[in-house]
């Protein structure tokens, strides 16, 4: 009889302390669990990526007004020149051959103009013949002042200060004039002023303004950080789609469908002259900045037909989690976070970013299925 007792007691402590641990572990996975996140101050700021490319401020291709073989090149690649200064010489043996002949000719037609003239004002040559001759003379003027400059344009001078970037051409080559596509003998550029050329989306144009400020990395320097400001935003998009004049309704149509891109210009210093022309520059253009901005992240922000809110977590002493709405207004949004401008939220409030659903709830449908895996409920 003792022993029937013993094991009843038993049996009973065993059940109690079951059921314990059941409702400790239902209660358990009907709770749920939140990741959270701190309420911060921090300087928010919100940017616009570009991609542009890094030119000189000031730059130019120096070539010839004359047809003619180039004789000499007098600079190299990476040489500084001065405005002025002599950079190459043409062959001019044609050009001053027509300059003597011009010479020749002047010459000739003064003679002539002056044996007219006395004749003239004895009355042995007309009023015609004498305007003929002064006439002839000003055409060989004309023509010897013609032969003089394109003699002169032998000698290519640098038009700026600034430095040869790039090879120029070689003695030998034919310098062929022409304002289509002349031969350019060689280039100058003023390194010491740096420009970056940027496209950018039309969906974020509207946010750019003149003289905001840009951070940019180029791939040559990863570990480099340079500064720029907007120059100048160009007032037609980069394919003047908008123009129709010189365009079909094909390729207006064409036009139209694709993404519409717009020049903005940067002015960026680069004092240890590590930036070269067409280098890919990389941009994040600062378009709103707000210093010491209350915020949450972004994935915490939710909405309801009451407004913005974020669940604010609270921990009691035995580790149990609630959560409680609170209605927020927002103001600059970054890449990450969020600025919140009202709402009862302080600095190291906890705030839900994810929420993971119960157990109970997972194993209820499991049982509804038979406990066995299945196609998720549609």
């Amino acid at each position: 009889m003792k022993i029937k007792i013993i094991a009843l007691i038993v049996i009973l402590i065993g059940a109690a302390v079951g059921y314990k641990f059941y409702s400790d572990k239902v209660e358990a996975e009907s709770t749920p669990t939140y990741e959270t996140a701190k309420v911060v101050r921090m300087t928010l700021t919100k940017t616009v990526s570009a991609t542009g490319t890094i030119q000189p401020k000031n730059s130019v291709e120096v070539s010839s007004k004359i047809t003619a073989r180039i004789k000499e090149v007098l600079v190299e690649e990476n040489q500084q020149v001065t405005a002025g200064q002599t950079v190459a010489i043409l062959d001019g043996k044609d050009y001053e051959a027509t300059r003597d002949q011009a010479q020749f000719a002047l010459t000739n037609a003064q003679q002539k103009l002056e044996r007219t003239r006395r004749l003239y004002e004895i009355g042995a040559k007309s009023l015609e013949e004498y305007q003929d001759a002064q006439y002839d003379y000003d055409k060989a003027k004309t023509a010897l002042d013609k032969a003089e400059v394109d003699v002169s344009q032998t000698v290519i001078t640098a038009p700026m200060d600034g430095v040869v970037v790039g090879e120029p051409e070689t003695a030998g080559t034919m310098a062929v004039q022409g304002t289509s596509n002349p031969t350019v003998i060689l280039r100058i550029a003023d390194l010491s002023e740096k420009l970056v050329k940027a496209k950018v989306d039309e969906t974020d144009i509207g946010n750019i303004r003149v003289g905001a400020r840009a951070n940019f990395t180029v791939d040559a320097f990863p570990d480099e950080n340079f500064t720029a400001s907007v120059n100048k935003i160009s007032q037609t998009d980069t394919s003047n789609s908008w123009s129709t004049s010189s365009s079909s309704s094909s390729s207006s149509s064409s036009s139209s469908s694709s993404v519409i891109y717009y020049y903005v210009t940067f002015n960026a210093p680069d004092p240890k002259n590590l930036l070269l022309p067409a280098m890919t520059a990389r941009l994040d253009i600062i378009t709103g900045q707000v210093q010491n901005a209350l915020c949450v992240p972004i994935s915490a922000v939710k909405t309801d037909n009451q407004g913005t809110y974020v669940e604010r977590i609270t921990t009691d002493a035995h580790g149990k989690q609630s959560a409680e709405k609170v209605y927020i207004t927002v103001g600059l949004y970054g890449e990450e976070f969020v600025e919140v401008t009202g709402g009862d939220l302080n600095i190291d409030d906890d705030v839900s970013v994810t929420y993971v659903a119960s157990q109970k709830t997972n194993s209820t449908n499991n049982s509804r299925r038979g406990g066995m895996g299945g196609p998720p409920p549609m």
